[in-house]
């Protein structure tokens, strides 16, 4: 009963966690069924989807990899782990603030930030998760705590600056990492708590066709370290909890919430997994990182 109710929970959060309606695509004679997210589910419709949306003639099937035990799909984390700002967050909230401010009232870059990791832990009474849609009422909030400027546009031009690809960069090794994955015929996924600006910023950073699911906690309705979001991402990859494994930089939500939900989890840090290429030799050859537990 109880697995019974935890399964309806989660499908309850998918479906009111997005308005996409349902389609179907037909690959040679068979209908190939689509999530709620749009991504084709089970593994074999999520390669069939690979080949229908490669240009020119169709590619030669992938090798067969040689360890039976090898992982059938990887989940990566977004901000903090694939990406990461490319300036500062001081830096930018000041530099924009003080279009707004007179000169005598811009803080300094050292109070922003403070400012900013206060308002960041602050709970978040508005909403059930903090980013919901595109995640302006909750930006709104940190902005304008963060340089106590309350001109919406000032927190408009921020807000914008945040969803360019240029103010983000991608880890090193990440794009070579991912498409030698892919290669070998592992299915990925992007499972983040992000609001609806981060397709717009993969697809900028040119990797978002590099997966085969994006999972946004403002577009399911749930966050890390919620199971329910894992689980999303295994459905729409058609695999087992056992037969994926998920890399972040978050102790809580990525690896805690990960193994929660019974996938794999590595930790995106010295102690873990620290660069993308590890992660390919790691997913693509079967080996299993001993699982770090935090010290406290």
């Amino acid at each position: 009963f109880d697995k019974e109710l935890l399964f309806l929970t989660c499908k309850m959060a998918h479906v009111l966690g997005t308005a996409r309606r349902l389609g179907t695509t037909v690959i040679d004679g068979l209908p190939l069924f689509r999530n709620a997210w749009g991504v084709a589910r089970g593994s074999s419709a999520a390669v069939a989807q690979r080949q229908q949306s490669a240009p020119g003639p169709q590619q030669p099937t992938r090798p067969v990899r040689a360890r039976e035990d090898a992982y059938k799909a990887c989940l990566i984390d977004a901000a903090g782990t694939l990406l990461s700002p490319s300036e500062p967050a001081a830096e930018v909230y000041q530099r924009y603030a003080s279009k707004y401010q007179p000169a005598d009232q811009v803080l300094s870059q050292p109070e922003i930030l403070a400012r900013f990791r206060r308002a960041y832990s602050t709970p978040w009474a508005q909403s059930t998760i903090r980013y919901v849609g595109d995640g302006r009422p909750f930006w709104r909030f940190i902005v304008q705590e963060s340089t106590l400027c309350k001109d919406e546009a000032m927190f408009e031009e921020v807000y914008q600056y945040y969803a360019r690809a240029e103010a983000w960069s991608l880890s090193p090794g990440a794009t070579d990492a991912l498409v030698q994955m892919r290669e070998a015929g592992i299915l990925l996924a992007v499972v983040s708590n992000f609001d609806t600006r981060l397709r717009q910023i993969l697809d900028g950073l040119q990797v978002e066709h590099l997966f085969d699911a994006v999972i946004i906690s403002a577009e399911v309705g749930v966050e890390k370290p919620n199971r329910c979001i894992f689980e999303a991402a295994l459905e729409a990859l058609g695999v087992q909890a056992e037969e994926a494994v998920h890399v972040g930089d978050d102790r809580r939500n990525d690896l805690w919430g990960a193994r929660d939900a019974g996938v794999h989890a590595w930790l995106w840090a010295p102690e873990g997994v620290s660069n993308f290429a590890d992660l390919a030799n790691r997913v693509i050859h079967g080996s299993r990182l001993a699982e770090w537990e935090p010290d406290d």
